[in-house]
């Protein structure tokens, strides 16, 4: 079993590991040894998780899933097959928490009344300014 967050676990049988050749450094190693591991998990078909948080994960982590609701994660950073596939474990992990943790609502805020009169101020003397040039310049025509 693996904790997702407390009181929240699945289970390894739900996994589905796939093993493959892995790019980068690494010698001969990397041309005889399949140590690339994708992790695929079903969200849609998985009884740990309630609808809501089956549609909170998979809105969440839509870049990662399917259209059948099936997340893929990829782990190649280690030589070893073991090593991999822990790690792929353990990044699922921390994705489906960060994906079922909530957010609070945007509370929508106002400009501050000072702020807005700076604004109107700066707005004001650039005015001024350019309205002054444009006296100058008119005054300095030969006519």
């Amino acid at each position: 079993m693996i904790e997702i967050t407390r009181g929240i676990y699945i289970s390894e049988d739900e996994l589905v590991f796939r093993a493959s050749r892995s790019g980068g450094p690494g010698g001969q190693n990397v041309n005889k040894l399949s140590t690339r591991i994708r992790l695929l998990f079903d969200v849609a078909n998985c009884r740990s998780f309630s609808e809501v948080q089956k549609q909170q994960i998979l809105k969440t982590l839509a870049t990662r899933a399917n259209r059948n609701g099936v997340i893929r994660v990829v782990s190649q950073k280690f030589r070893s097959q073991r090593a991999n596939r822990n790690a792929a474990v353990e990044r699922l992990g921390v994705l489906l928490a960060a994906a079922l943790k909530s957010r609070p609502p945007r509370i929508k805020t106002g400009v501050p009344e000072r702020a807005h009169g700076r604004r109107l101020k700066a707005k004001k003397q650039r005015s001024m300014l350019k309205q002054q040039r444009a006296k100058n310049w008119a005054e300095d025509l030969p006519g």
